[in-house]
């Protein structure tokens, strides 16, 4: 077991070492787009950099349309729903997601996406409301299925009762949320070993309306969560994430097997629950994923602003 899995490592180490060079050539070889026409950066505000250990980097700089680019080294490409959008973000541009089953960005699985053993999920978000119901993801790689639960990085929502919210809860998240209040961070991941899924929050909720950068790392040993590129907490946790089937799905919850893309958008119509219980309100910036546990995010630290 530890053979193969060194030997998938190294695997994917080549495959991402390959793909990262070809990936500066191309940019070398038009210029890294240095006076191309595009979205306005915002003053003081530093992009994360692409670099050997990233595993996808979605800055959302589209101006308009379906396509979610990847900037990473493995040109992992996504497909936003029609109800998003692009506005002006934190860097450039941003996708502003709504209160929507038909909000979301999606890209299927690849094997690529396992974590092996460090892992770190950071974006740039600005919510305007926090979710009626248990959370609202960031980004996560979590259905129902039990065979596809892998991590979730999420906002813990309000856990409004039936009456207030206007229906029940499907209670997807029911059991993981105790221990974490309105507005906070939450890293859920279920471990490799046979045992519950375990949940960890950030020990300060995030402010509505206004930019925040947030982040967690897992290094096998400790979840750590930043806000603003600063640490906030840190939580003993061991054991490796399990692998899983899932998909990349960010801004919402949902089975991925009800979308289609029947008529050329991709759209949840195979869902027969049109209730948006876990949709992100706000916008979502520059999205990365890592194969290290970082612990430095220089980047992150001009933070804020409405």
């Amino acid at each position: 077991m530890r053979e193969r899995r060194a030997a998938a490592a190294t695997a994917r180490a080549l495959v991402l070492a390959a793909a990262l060079a070809a990936a500066l050539a191309a940019g070398c070889a038009s210029g890294g787009g240095a006076g191309a026409r595009g979205p306005r950066l915002v003053a003081g505000a530093t992009p994360a950099p692409v670099d050997s250990a990233t595993l996808l980097m979605w800055r959302f700089d589209e101006t308009g349309g379906p396509r979610v680019a990847d900037s990473g080294p493995l040109r992992i490409e996504g497909r936003a729903g029609v109800d998003t959008r692009t506005e002006f973000g934190r860097l450039r541009n941003a996708r502003l997601f709504t209160a929507s089953l038909e909000s979301f960005a999606y890209a299927p699985y690849r094997p690529v996406l396992d974590p092996i053993a460090g892992f770190t999920v950071e974006a740039w978000i600005r919510p305007v409301a926090f979710g009626a119901y248990e959370l609202t993801p960031i980004a996560g790689r979590w259905t129902a299925q039990p065979s596809e639960q892998s991590w979730l990085f999420a906002l813990v929502g309000r856990g409004l009762t039936p009456v207030i919210a206007g229906r029940p809860s499907p209670g997807t998240f029911a059991s993981h949320v105790a221990g974490g209040g309105p507005g906070r961070l939450m890293f859920l991941y279920q471990p490799e070993d046979a045992g519950p899924a375990r949940a960890y929050f950030s020990s300060v909720p995030v402010e509505l309306e206004r930019w925040t950068h947030v982040a967690v790392s897992f290094d096998g040993q400790v979840v750590r969560f930043y806000l603003d590129g600063m640490p906030d907490s840190q939580h003993a946790a061991t054991g490796r994430i399990r692998d899983s089937r899932a998909p990349l799905l960010v801004g919402n919850a949902f089975d991925w097997r009800g979308l289609s893309d029947f008529g050329g958008e991709l759209r949840a119509e195979g869902v027969l629950d049109r209730t948006p219980y876990y949709a992100f309100q706000g916008d979502i910036d520059e999205l990365r994923l890592s194969t290290v546990a970082r612990t430095e995010f220089p980047h992150a630290r001009f933070g804020g602003g409405r």
